[in-house]
């Protein structure tokens, strides 16, 4: 037995969607995202760049487990997002969350805002 067959199925991990409101796209994660379950995440903020929406808003409230994978590429969003004059929001609610992005120094680079869990994220 391998050490990846101990592995959960990638979509127990972590769901990803994205909807449209205006010219605002909002990215609702819900799960955990860590160094197996980050691409998925990158993925989809990559995807929402490529269409060239005004703002991305990322919905962080559902995740329950942020590790350093998952705060590389909410770095790279940022870095890309200013890069093509895009306004970039990051929502969370959870200290599991918002403690990591703290440390970091990523809560205050990315604007981070906490809300209030189920608040509704998009205003």
């Amino acid at each position: 037995m391998t050490a990846s067959s101990l592995d959960p199925p990638l979509s127990d991990l972590v769901t990803v969607a994205v909807t449209e409101v205006g010219t605002t796209a909002v990215v609702t994660v819900t799960g955990e995202v860590d160094s197996f379950s980050a691409p998925v995440l990158r993925g989809e903020l990559d995807a929402v760049l490529d269409l060239g929406a005004a703002e991305v808003v990322v919905d962080l409230c559902r995740v329950d487990f942020l590790d350093s994978a998952g705060l590389a590429v909410l770095a790279g969003a940022h870095r890309r997002a200013g890069l093509e004059g895009v306004h970039l929001r990051v929502l969370a609610s959870g200290r599991a969350v918002t403690r990591p992005m703290q440390i970091t120094g990523l809560w205050q680079l990315l604007g981070a805002e906490h809300v209030e869990p189920e608040a509704g994220q998009v205003s």
